[in-house]
């Protein structure tokens, strides 16, 4: 990677060779060995070059119109070239870099300062160069995979070793979390030179849970785990595949499933979040991949073949969203949350934290609602351990009404009544009848789905309720 980076639409409509002339970021004096954006903002990235330093920029919302050099921010602490960034899962500006002094920097960048000179916390227990660095879900534990050929377990805000794997047949290169999992899940190669993946409990890396020898080839692997689906996808460099595996905690723990074959090699590739998915065609996962050959990045969707062209609950669990669970502050202060969740469902907006809305707001209701929505909430806060969700009496029979007048019209399909109806007395009733109720129960189903996609948001709702407010 030179010294520019470039800044490419994400309409995926718009593909074809890039102008050489299209607007670049420009700042970096040497070359630019890592690029990572901000997860909860769309439009910043941290980049880390050979030049020992890190800089923040901030790119426009109409994307670039010509050439960005103004930083926002620059870090200056490590004495050699700077090899990776790694933004923090759940606090909001908090960055790790490595470099090659072999130390890892965390950064503060709440900071109103430009240049910041020194990181809030710098951990010195590498021998060499950090390939690798990986958080768990909520940011507590950090995972390093190092050319010492040790994996190391951090706590990353006292900067100790937690756990340290001496096992000599397996030189790691790349580490990762696997989500809840309490494992860790390391690419690199064997003491025969075969590419190896190897699986570790985090809370035990004495020797590994599993290890799968893969060929004989030279590239790196780079693994990206889906905790949502518990998919994880092994890409080599170089290579013109990528291996996909079902992960679980019973063994035989890796189980493969297939792969995707391309005629053109990967020299790098990088993935779209989330909630960037076309969840209309059930895409589940998106790498984009660097082609060299061709001087083009090319998108490769991962999709499940649904029939239906509705959401599909079931391969979209809430995700992390775009909002962070802690400050930068709470985190040092030794704070730890899980990711705020979001649903995928068009339309839908990320569950963020709110205050709590008082008894007397809850207990009356600023517009008719349905019965079966009312009474779910009602078990929900009564789990809660607040008191159940109740309706006064004086307010309950007017819209109540209302609403039985409503169900009792919904009844009627083309005008007939389904459930005071004489008997169908030929054939033609007959398959009219049961045409009528085809249609009434796939409206119902309909309506089933939207309640209990309603009532895991509420869920959702409260548990980042909880989340946001413990004392409650």
């Amino acid at each position: 990677m030179n010294q520019r980076l470039r800044c490419l639409s994400p309409s995926l409509p718009e593909t074809g060779k890039l102008d050489p002339h299209y607007p670049k970021v420009c700042g970096h004096r040497g070359n630019v060995l890592d690029v990572k954006w901000n997860p909860f903002n769309d439009f910043e990235i941290a980049s880390c070059s050979e030049d020992a330093t890190i800089k923040l920029w901030d790119i426009p919302k109409q994307l670039l119109t010509k050439n960005l050099t103004a930083f926002r921010k620059e870090l200056v602490g490590h004495a050699r070239k700077v090899g990776l960034v790694e933004w923090h899962p759940t606090a909001a500006n908090i960055l790790f870099s490595s470099g090659y002094d072999y130390k890892v920097m965390v950064w503060n960048l709440d900071s109103k300062e430009t240049v910041i000179m020194s990181p809030v916390k710098t951990i010195n227990c590498h021998q060499d160069v950090i390939l690798s660095m990986s958080f768990n879900t909520n940011g507590s534990l950090l995972a390093t995979a190092c050319k010492d050929r040790k994996i190391r377990v951090l706590d990353p805000r006292a900067g100790t070793v937690l756990q340290e794997a001496n096992y000599k047949g397996h030189r790691a290169s790349k580490v990762l979390f696997l989500g809840n999992l309490k494992k860790l899940l390391s690419t690199g190669t064997s003491r025969w030179n075969n590419r190896q993946m190897a699986l570790w409990d985090q809370d035990d890396l004495s020797v590994p849970v599993t290890e799968v020898d893969l060929d004989g080839s030279s590239g790196v692997l780079f693994p990206f785990y889906d905790a949502d689906t518990s998919m994880l996808y092994v890409v080599g460099k170089g290579d013109r595949n990528i291996h996909y595996y079902e992960i679980s905690a019973n063994k035989p723990h890796l189980n493969y499933l297939t792969e995707y074959h391309s005629y053109n090699p990967q020299k790098g590739i990088g993935v779209m979040p989330k909630r960037g998915l076309d969840v209309s065609s059930c895409e589940i996962f998106r790498f984009y991949k660097l082609i060299t050959t061709k001087s083009l990045i090319e998108p490769v969707s991962m999709i499940v073949p649904r029939r239906s062209e509705s959401y599909q609950e079931d391969i979209y669990p809430p995700t992390a969203s775009a909002q962070p669970s802690l400050t930068a502050q709470e985190w040092l202060s030794g704070m730890n949350k899980e990711p705020v969740l979001m649903s995928l469902r068009p339309g839908a907006e990320p569950l963020s934290p709110q205050p709590l809305p008082s008894e007397r707001t809850l207990s009356v209701p600023t517009a008719p609602t349905s019965p079966h929505l009312l009474n779910q909430t009602g078990r929900l806060l009564a789990e809660d351990g607040r008191g159940p969700f109740s309706l006064p009496e004086e307010k309950a029979p007017r819209w109540a009404a209302e609403h039985r007048l409503e169900e009792k019209k919904t009844w009627l399909t083309d005008g007939f009544d389904i459930f005071e109806c004489p008997p169908p007395k030929t054939e033609n009733e007959l398959l009219q009848m049961f045409y009528r109720q085809q249609d009434e129960i796939r409206r119902l189903r309909e309506l089933v789905t939207q309640r209990e996609v309603q009532a895991k948001q509420l869920e959702l709702e409260i548990r980042n309720l909880r989340m946001s407010s413990p004392r409650l």
